[in-house]
């Protein structure tokens, strides 16, 4: 029988309540730090973000951020907020300067809630404003004032601190930062804000030709042709195509990265192919013009219209409230047409590598076609029979609330796949086993995924063939023992990711599980250790007697202990490219052909038995 519906189940939450309660509205989603869109990560740009509208403004060309454990601080030197407002500032909802765009123009922090979130979602929060020779500063506990401080003199530089501690009661006790996810944020605060200086933990970051520098950090090869490199009021552009296969984006909105894209993304993809059919006067393919595209695109909008309080992805929006004012798909079309086309009549080499790129891939799309047909017709009647999918029912592009949970687990055989199987959440976890170790795809076309059924059907199941757009699982999981031949595994499927699908490593869908190498336990109470030093902190914890267990395989697993390190506790560890710019030349060395030159290297650092043992 249905829970009673009367005025007592009707509730009225304070804003502080309501950020605690639903922070997925105000942060997107939580996290444990393992992922660069975890909630923690989100506190610290929601801060940045105040510190680099200043800058925009005039004010401060320096940002400092230090970590400590779990604490993070974030110095700017701005112009500090007004002393007798800083308390409504950082605690009170929908109060700020940014709704006046004459104070903050093409800002983005624009509905006085970030700092808000960031203060009700942090076990400690400390601000500090300074403004000519004065100061002031307030303290907080997970949101509620603890102290606020009479204002004193002080000789420091204008500016605003914030320190704050993200709560382990919402962020999980094991959370923590990770610095490449901070330090890969602060690149892109640099390169989109030439002349701002950001330093973490003592490292500066600082960028002197702004996207150019962003697409020459991204690439993993020498591209095809030197840098296209665009600007205008408001607008910047950085594209080249490389040698791998897909299409790659960073797009921003007034310095926000927009994970998701969203308009102005959507419009430069489509003035791309409209500029390039035109100046080669040739009806080309959208695919065979964006195939190998590495692009980024920096719009500045006096009021953004995001989708999300993340700003992960940006809506409809005009490039100011005028009536006259063109939309972001005009604007973004209009310059691509003009200053792009220019570009090529200026550069005929690089029209001419840009022509070859565009034909190469065209004649291989028509070599696929018949491949792929029959490839389709394959796994159709395969597909009757399969049994490497275990699929489940919510899907990346889905419109389920629990969509970013959706989770494809990549295993190598029957009996992992057997006991993920039967432990998993059918809701959002699949399964998909290998029948061995996957070729090895290194230095091969894109044929091979046709001609391979065990690739083509993970393609399938990932649909991914045409685009990124309808990936269909959130997070792709490389599940193998931890063993030698795991290991090998695992490099092989990074190796068909990084040649195939760079895209799926590059936005952060491709992770490695972590599994346990030891079980420790008596009769009251079980630890699952991932290494040595927590093998013997569990013995220290449970006594010398208790009994160990060696997990060998991923088979041997039992599904009831599956469930133990899939569930809310799963370690996962991202694949990256982070500070990475010659994979390519890493993987001819690591899975190209048996050269000299890793022979040696095998031989010098072949280590034995013994060897190992003294150690």
């Amino acid at each position: 029988m249905p829970a009673a519906y009367d005025e007592s189940t009707i509730k009225t939450l304070s804003a502080l309540e309501h950020i605690r309660l639903r922070p997925g509205m105000y942060i997107g989603r939580l996290g444990n730090g393992t992922h660069a869109e975890d909630g923690i990560y989100v506190l610290l740009k929601e801060t940045i973000d105040n510190s680099v509208d200043e800058f925009n403004q005039g004010a401060g060309k320096r940002v400092e951020i230090y970590l400590d454990d779990r604490t993070l601080t974030v110095r700017d030197y701005g112009r500090g907020i007004p002393l007798g407002k800083l308390l409504d500032c950082v605690s009170i909802i929908n109060t700020g300067a940014k709704y006046d765009s004459k104070v903050f123009q093409k800002a983005v922090g624009l509905n006085g809630v970030g700092q808000k979130a960031v203060n009700a979602l942090a076990l400690a929060y400390r601000a500090e404003s300074i403004r000519d020779g004065q100061c002031k500063i307030v303290e907080f506990e997970r949101g509620r004032l603890v102290r606020e401080h009479k204002v004193q003199k002080t000789d420091e530089r204008n500016g605003t601190i914030i320190e704050f501690s993200p709560d382990p009661e919402l962020f999980g006790a094991d959370y923590k930062f990770r610095p490449e996810f901070i330090e890969e944020m602060l690149w892109n605060y640099a390169f989109l804000n030439r002349g701002l200086t950001l330093v973490f933990n003592g490292k500066p970051f600082r960028s002197e030709n702004g996207l150019k520098d962003l697409l020459s950090r991204k690439l993993t090869g020498a591209p095809l042709y030197p840098m296209a490199h665009l600007e205008a009021p408001d607008i910047e552009v950085a594209l080249t195509h490389g040698a791998d296969y897909g299409e790659e984006y960073y797009s921003f909105v007034n310095g926000q990265h927009t994970t998701m894209g969203g308009t102005h993304q959507s419009a430069f993809k489509e003035a791309l192919v409209a500029t390039v059919r035109n100046f080669y006067k040739k009806d080309y393919d959208p695919a065979d013009i964006r195939q190998s595209v590495v692009a980024a695109i920096s719009i500045r909008v006096q009021e953004p219209v995001f989708e999300s309080q993340t700003k992960t992805k940006l809506g409809s929006a005009n490039m100011s409230p005028s009536k006259d004012s063109p939309s972001v798909r005009q604007f973004v079309g209009n310059f691509l047409q003009q200053h792009l086309d220019n570009w090529l009549h200026r550069n005929p080499d690089a029209a001419e590598a840009l022509r070859s790129k565009i034909e190469t891939s065209e004649r291989e799309r028509k070599e696929l076609s018949g491949i792929r047909s029959l490839a389709r017709e394959r796994a159709k009647k395969a597909s009757l029979h399969n049994r490497k999918l275990r699929d489940c029912r919510v899907h990346l592009d889905s419109r389920d609330k629990r969509a970013e949970e959706s989770t494809i687990f990549i295993v190598e055989g029957d009996s992992a796949s057997g006991s993920l199987t039967s432990s998993r959440d059918v809701q959002t976890q699949a399964v998909f086993a290998l029948k061995g170790k996957p070729l090895n795809t290194h230095g091969l076309t894109k044929k091979v995924i046709y001609e391979n059924e065990e690739f083509h059907l993970l393609q399938s199941a990932l649909n991914v063939e045409e685009d990124m757009d309808n990936l269909r699982y959130n997070r792709i999981v490389i599940a193998t023992d931890a063993d030698v031949d795991g290991m090998h595994i695992r490099l092989l499927m990074i190796s068909f990711f990084l040649q195939f699908f760079p895209e799926l490593i590059t936005n952060g869908h491709v992770f490695i599980l972590e599994t346990p190498l030891f079980r420790v336990r008596t009769k009251k109470e079980t630890c699952y250790c991932y290494s040595e030093a927590e093998k013997q902190a569990a013995l220290h914890k449970l006594g010398q007697n208790a009994e160990i267990t060696r997990f060998k395989g991923l088979g041997e697993v039992s599904p009831s202990e599956f469930k133990e390190f899939i569930g809310e506790a799963m370690r996962l560890e991202p694949v990256t490219l982070a500070n990475l710019s010659n994979s390519t030349e890493l993987l001819g060395f690591y899975m190209g052909k048996n050269t000299p030159a890793r022979q040696d290297f095998i031989i010098e650092n072949l280590r034995n038995e013994k060897d190992l043992v003294e150690a």
